[in-house]
């Protein structure tokens, strides 16, 4: 099952994305693309039953100016999707 992230827009530092073959207890994270490193947050967890699905990730405003991406991680923490990246101003 080949699970997939796609980031769709950035607004009033609201991310929003659409998942897909993402089961509950899969999380995902910021990942700065400059360093590679995941933020400690946000981090958001999947909570549905549905595989598939969209999602809204509050920026806090201790994340920095700069380019990004969004991983998923399943439950066992390791990385099953990535989504293309996107700047936050």
């Amino acid at each position: 099952m080949n699970s997939v992230i796609n980031y769709v827009e950035i607004e009033n530092r609201v991310v929003s994305a659409t998942y897909r073959s993402l089961m509950i207890g899969a999380k995902v994270v910021l990942v700065d693309k400059a360093s590679g490193q995941p933020l400690s947050d946000p981090v958001t967890t999947i909570t549905s039953a549905a595989p598939a699905g969209s999602l809204r990730i509050r920026l806090p405003a201790t994340v920095p100016p700069g380019d990004y991406y969004l991983k998923a991680l399943n439950g066992h923490g390791a990385p099953v999707a990535q989504s293309v990246g996107f700047y936050v101003g």
